[in-house]
């Protein structure tokens, strides 16, 4: 068991040594392949034409954030107010620049912050606005061995990469970095 140890010990303190860099860096890479994109492709759905287009936004954006008052209105947006204008907006400019935020790893602790935040607002949308609470494919449950669930599974994925960006800022390759920014 001895001779175990002496083989394992040294290998984890390399580990030990490394995962500062390491876990930060390989969190904001995975963020950028997987969910920069996801996360821009929404945005732009909510985007009328335009430069400006963020701040007229589509019928689509008001229909994906307020699903419920949607309906309600009979899909006519002139019958909600400044205040689902306004979260309309602000969602849309967070899902284009938090992402951005995260990959170049500006005020990376802050805007991962900010992205768990935006993600429980977008489950709970996805859940109770658009029904996806009565449907157990999307839904999905933890430990069921089934990992593909759009909510419970995949955003657990993301959060746990968030996570370590809170916990371990942006690493060495970063604007951060670059700043000094902690």
């Amino acid at each position: 068991m001895r001779a175990l140890a002496n083989l394992y010990n040294p290998l984890a303190d390399l580990a030990e040594r490394l995962a500062p860099a390491t876990l930060p860096t390989l969190a904001r890479f995975t963020f950028a392949a997987t969910l920069l994109g996801y996360f821009w492709a929404s945005a732009l759905t909510k985007t009328g034409d335009g430069l400006l287009g963020v701040f007229q936004p589509s019928l689509g954006a008001y229909a994906q954030i307020f699903p419920k008052a949607m309906e309600a209105a009979s899909y006519d947006v002139g019958q909600l107010g400044m205040f689902h204008w306004a979260v309309v907006v602000a969602g849309t400019l967070a899902e284009f620049a938090l992402p951005l935020l995260i990959t170049i790893g500006l005020l990376t602790r802050l805007t991962a912050l900010g992205m768990i935040g935006f993600v429980i607002v977008q489950s709970l949308t996805d859940l109770f606005g658009h029904g996806g609470i009565a449907q157990p494919e999307t839904l999905g449950a933890w430990f069921d061995r089934i990992p593909d669930s759009v909510i419970l599974d995949q955003r657990l994925f993301w959060m746990v990469v968030l996570v370590t960006l809170v916990l371990k800022g942006a690493g060495p390759i970063s604007v951060d970095r670059l700043l000094n920014i902690r």
